[in-house]
């Protein structure tokens, strides 16, 4: 997602906008009819979330960039603001109810470490992580709407291979817990957000008005998100779901697969994807960004970008790695960066220096295949 700034909305037709309101209001309402009420309030989260990471320009990757080519911090240090407004909440949370909400919690190990690195370096290239992917597409962007589905199967395939992977060497999960849980994770990221300022540019350090605005709404939308599911933010399972099950109405076994053929996701490949936590998100995610898009421009059309042949090859090979390295890594920069420091995971904490680590290479990468805006 670019991180440029909010554009006016313009005059637009009343009738137009009204229209695309009542069609978020009547989706939520027909999923809470068909599902159950749970369902329709997360996507309404997650409609929440595309709204704030559009309407907003708020994201991952973009800041990112900014602070490797520029040295302009204010991104991600409001990246780091909304997981410790999370933190406060989420890890007391968990440990006054076990069991019955979870934090995002995995393994450190040479495959987790290996695909955050390879991760970052993707999400450079094609410039929009997972949730950027899921919001650019339904804002139209063809780079994204190209990279998406691929995406998708590179998740299902990195689920399909997960157990090989972890089975090559990882630690034990390792978390911080309760209110000592909480009070580490928050002196680990003042410390993180103090080397982002001390290496940020003067002048270039404060947090716009915007940012500050987009990090409280989507901490409060993540702990919805918590409250409602009793787990975290996520994007990967959900694209990987959808997949599995294009791959299964086709025909295909995934007997073979210890991922697929464990009870709980063979329930979930059995059931509607309308009360799948992640897959409910993940639409509202891309609805909300199209219903801002829309509720800005009136039309999605956007001009073919006049890239070479290269980099629409890269887009297919990134979007697949994107999506694949990102179940090796246990989530992208929402459900392991985000939702597993702000729930108390030490694997959250790998990945960020490990993708941030791909991210220096992903950028390096884009314009040599012709990625790079002239």
């Amino acid at each position: 997602m670019s991180d440029a700034a909010v554009l006016p909305s313009g005059g637009g037709v009343t009738a137009r906008r009204g229209g695309l309101l009542l069609a978020a209001l009547v989706a939520v309402v027909a999923v809470m009819f068909l599902a159950g009420a749970r369902y329709g309030l997360l996507l309404a989260v997650g409609l929440g979330f595309g709204i704030v990471l559009e309407g907003l320009r708020f994201g991952f990757a973009g800041p990112w960039r900014r602070m490797i080519l520029f040295r302009e911090p204010a991104g991600v240090l409001a990246q780091l603001l909304s997981i410790a407004l999370v933190t406060v909440i989420a890890i007391p949370l968990i440990a006054a109810r076990p069991g019955e909400i979870t934090g995002a919690q995995a393994p450190i190990g040479f495959a987790m470490i290996g695909g955050a690195f390879v991760f970052g370096a993707c999400m450079q290239i094609v410039l929009g992580c997972g949730s950027g992917t899921l919001v650019n597409a339904g804002s139209g962007n063809p780079v994204s709407l190209l990279a998406l589905p691929f995406f998708a199967v590179g998740s299902f395939a990195g689920a399909y291979h997960l157990i090989w992977w972890t089975n090559l060497g990882a630690l034990p999960i390792l978390s911080f817990q309760g209110l000592s849980g909480t009070v580490m994770t928050l002196v680990l990221l003042a410390l993180a957000a103090a080397l982002f300022f001390f290496l940020g540019k003067k002048g270039s350090r404060a947090l716009p008005r915007r940012y500050v605005i987009a990090a409280v709404l989507l901490a409060v939308l993540a702990l919805a998100n918590l409250a409602i599911a009793g787990q975290p933010w996520g994007v990967v399972y959900g694209l990987g779901l959808w997949a599995a099950k294009g791959f299964t109405a086709l025909g295909g076994d995934l007997s073979g697969s210890a991922f697929f053929s464990a009870p709980g996701s063979m329930d979930r490949l059995q059931s509607s994807i309308l009360t799948d936590y992640t897959s409910l998100t993940d639409i509202g995610i891309i609805a909300g960004a199209f219903l801002v898009a829309a509720w800005r421009r009136g039309a999605l059309s956007s001009p073919l970008p006049s890239y070479p042949a290269r980099a629409w090859v890269a887009t297919v090979v990134a979007g697949l790695l994107l999506g694949y390295s990102s179940r090796l890594a246990f989530g992208c920069n929402v459900g392991a960066f985000f939702s597993g420091i702000a729930t108390g995971s030490f694997h959250g904490w790998a990945w960020f220096i490990a993708a941030f680590g791909g991210a220096f290479v992903g950028i390096k990468i884009r314009p040599l295949v012709g990625l790079e805006a002239k």
